[in-house]
């Protein structure tokens, strides 16, 4: 699995993920449990919206269409890479 977008909270996460799905790719949602966790505080860059090596492509496109801003350019050997989009929000 690879990232193609770091949602700036849960609800940018699914919204991303519904398109993806609507377009046939699978999706995972990486660290969509974290982020109850920390209660009241607020967590941005915490969710990853991954699909599978070969829908990278598609997704990408998909991803960029959207229009919610950058989509992850994640280095993968450098797992803290990305992980605040250039357009997310941070308190």
């Amino acid at each position: 699995m690879r990232t193609v977008y770091d949602a700036a909270n849960l609800i940018d996460a699914h919204l991303v993920r519904h398109a993806l799905e609507d377009a046939d790719i699978p999706v995972f949602l990486k660290g969509e449990a974290l982020v109850g966790g920390m209660g009241e505080l607020p967590l941005f860059g915490v969710v990853q919206v991954c699909v599978p090596e070969s829908a990278v492509p598609k997704a990408r496109e998909v991803v960029d269409a959207l229009g919610f801003g950058t989509p992850a350019a994640r280095d993968e050997e450098s797992p803290d890479a990305g992980v605040f989009p250039s357009g997310a929000p941070r308190s």
